[in-house]
């Protein structure tokens, strides 16, 4: 069985911008940066190119790992959602039909408001929330599986005092590679940390 590590390829951070929210208290807060989310605000590879013979693409598929730790990435965003961007076209070269990524909610938190045309699957892995879709509210809890059908505007709420877990899954690099583009973010998360979620850290062990 293969391991391996993530290939990391996100635009250069500035001076001012940070990737994971600073708490009040703690080292770096008082240098004023800004969270900045690089998977919506930087540059990103939503589909690479196959180029080389058949005989060096397919080797060359052969020789990507098989599997990928949680512990290779690192928890981004924040203060209400955090994110792992696990499987796409820019964080590794085994696949770029799919997206696969760990989202985190703090207590009470919610993430940000958008749509896109792709549908996606949201599997629930700890805690209790809703989406809204197109203005249709939708509970699950843990076990569950959240479907985000094609086109929809849609925002994912926690509604517990404990954090909200999920599991993302969605073909977005495919609809993007046949050119359905459109997709739009109406609100970013929020930079205000959550109520009971003042203290909250991402868990360690996703």
């Amino acid at each position: 069985m293969f391991e391996g590590k993530c290939r990391m390829s996100e635009d250069t951070l500035t001076d001012k911008e940070t990737a994971v929210y600073v708490k009040p208290g703690e080292p770096g807060h008082n240098a004023g940066k800004e969270v900045v989310w690089q998977r919506w605000q930087k540059k990103r590879t939503f589909v690479r190119a196959l180029e080389g013979t058949y005989g060096e693409v397919y080797k060359s598929l052969y020789a990507q790992p098989r599997v990928y730790s949680h512990g290779d990435w690192e928890w981004k965003g924040g203060p209400q959602l955090y994110g792992k961007t696990i499987i796409n076209p820019q964080a590794v070269e085994i696949a770029q039909s799919i997206e696969c990524h760990l989202n985190v909610f703090s207590p009470h938190g919610k993430g940000q408001k958008h749509g896109h045309m792709n549908s996606a699957v949201f599997f629930i892995l700890h805690g209790t929330g809703h989406d809204v879709h197109d203005g249709v509210t939708l509970p699950f809890v843990a076990g569950d599986a959240c479907i985000v059908e094609n086109g929809c505007v849609h925002q994912h709420f926690n509604d517990g005092d404990d954090f909200l877990a999920v599991l993302v899954m969605k073909a977005k690099p495919l609809f993007l590679f046949m050119h359905m583009i459109f997709q739009k973010l109406v609100d970013y998360p929020p930079k205000e940390p959550s109520r009971g979620g003042e203290d909250f850290v991402p868990p360690a062990n996703l």
